[in-house]
C-alpha cells in the first residue's frame, strides 16, 4: 500500500493507491477490501471550487479500481452549515470566513449547477456517493447550554435537494445525517433523543421519494465520536429499520500540532487504546441494529487537518494500516470505510 501526498488540485486529501494480491480468501480480508473505498470531498476543502475537468479518468487522477467500488463521501466539517440552492432557496452564496459564525465560516450554499458538474464527474468514475446532509437546519442555539442546538430538524431543503437529484437521474448510494453532533459534539451538538426522532423523519422522506426498496438510498448516522450513553439513546429512539449504517469517527492521535505525534504513531500500546471504541460501537450495533453494521465514516488519525510534514508521508502508514487491521478484526460488518484527510 502506498499513501501518496495530496494532489495539487485538491490539497486537503491524501490519496491511497492500494493493491490487494489475495483479497478473496476469508472474511477478514474481504472486510479489509471494503475498507479502502472512501475518498472524502470536504466542503472546507474546496468542493465548490476544485477543477473537475482535470480530475476525470485519464486527465489527472489515476484511479485504480483494485478495490471496487470506490466510494466518495461529500461532507465534513461544514456540512451542517450548508443549504442547497433549489426550491425556496434563491440566494446561494459561497462560504465566507467569519470567526463569529459556526465553525468560523458564514453559511454556504451548494448551487445545483455545481451539483450537476459533480455528478458528471461521479458518472465518469463510476463511484458510489455518500452525501452528508445538514442536520442543524431549522435548529437554534440553546440559551441554556453552550454548544447545544435545539428544535426539530427542518427537512424541506433536503427534500427539495433529493427531488432535484431524482429528477436528474443522479445516483446517491446513501445519505449521512449530520457531522460530529453526537455527545459533546465538535462546535455544536444535538441531544440523542432529538437526533433519533429527526433521523426517523429523514428515513421517511427517503422512503417517500424512493418507494422502490431496491433503489432506495441508505440512511447513515450519527457520524460523530462514539459516546456510549448518547449512542444508546439515539439508537433506542430511532427504532428498527431506520439506520442502515451506524457511522462513527476516529481521530485517536489527537490534535495535529502535537510535537510527539511521531512517537504516538510508532507506539503499538498507544494505537491499541482505540480498540475499546471499536468494541463499544460493535456491542451497541449488535444490541440495537445488528442488520445495520458499523461504519468508520471518517478518520484521519490526527485532528484539524493532520500533522504537517507527517500525515502525507510514509510514517503515517503505521497508523493507517493499524486502523485497517483493527477494524477488520474487531468490526466484521457489512461495510467499513475509512476516510483519510490531511
Amino acid at each position: 500500500m502506498h499513501i501518496q501526498p495530496s494532489n495539487p488540485c485538491f490539497p486537503d486529501i491524501a490519496f491511497v493507491d492500494a493493491k490487494c494480491e489475495h483479497c478473496d480468501s476469508g472474511s477478514n480480508t474481504n472486510s479489509l477490501k471494503q475498507m479502502i473505498t472512501l475518498y472524502a470531498l470536504h466542503w472546507i476543502g474546496g468542493l465548490l471550487k476544485m477543477q473537475l475537468q482535470s480530475m476525470s479518468l485519464g486527465k489527472g487522477w489515476n484511479f485504480k479500481f483494485a478495490f471496487n467500488p470506490l466510494r466518495i463521501k461529500i461532507g465534513g466539517s461544514l456540512q451542517d452549515h450548508v443549504v442547497y440552492g433549489v426550491g425556496g432557496v434563491k440566494n446561494c452564496p459561497n462560504f465566507i470566513k467569519n470567526e463569529d459564525s459556526l465553525f468560523g465560516f458564514s453559511q454556504g450554499c451548494l448551487p445545483m449547477e455545481r451539483w450537476d458538474q459533480l455528478n458528471n464527474f461521479f458518472n465518469q468514475t463510476g463511484v458510489k456517493v455518500t452525501f452528508g446532509l445538514n442536520a442543524l437546519l431549522g435548529r437554534n442555539r440553546s440559551e441554556i447550554e453552550k454548544g447545544l442546538w435545539v428544535g426539530d430538524w427542518q427537512s424541506q431543503n433536503a427534500g427539495d435537494f433529493m427531488k432535484y437529484t431524482i429528477s436528474k437521474g443522479y445516483k446517491v448510494d446513501s445519505y449521512e445525517f449530520g457531522n460530529q453532533l453526537s455527545g459533546a459534539g465538535m462546535g455544536a451538538s444535538v441531544e440523542a433523543e432529538q437526533y433519533g426522532k429527526d433521523i426517523v423523519v429523514l428515513k421517511n422522506l427517503v422512503k417517500e421519494l424512493h418507494p422502490d426498496p431496491k433503489t432506495q438510498p441508505k440512511v447513515l448516522g450519527p457520524s460523530g465520536y462514539y459516546d456510549e450513553k448518547w449512542f444508546n439513546s439515539f439508537l433506542e429512539v430511532s427504532g428498527h429499520d431506520v439506520v442502515d449504517g451506524v457511522t462513527h469517527h476516529i481521530y485517536n492521535l489527537g490534535p495535529g500540532d502535537d510535537p510527539n505525534m511521531i512517537a504516538k504513531i510508532q507506539d503499538p500500546s498507544y494505537l491499541n487504546q482505540v480498540s475499546q471504541t471499536y468494541k463499544g460501537v460493535l456491542n451497541i450495533v449488535n444490541k440495537f441494529k445488528p442488520q445495520s453494521g458499523a461504519w468508520v465514516s471518517e478518520s484521519g488519525g490526527a485532528l484539524h487537518g493532520g500533522t504537517k510534514d507527517l500525515s502525507p508521508t510514509f510514517a503515517d502508514g503505521f497508523w493507517y494500516l493499524d486502523q485497517l487491521g483493527m477494524a477488520s478484526v474487531r468490526v466484521v460488518t457489512k461495510a467499513v470505510v475509512i476516510t483519510v484527510t490531511v
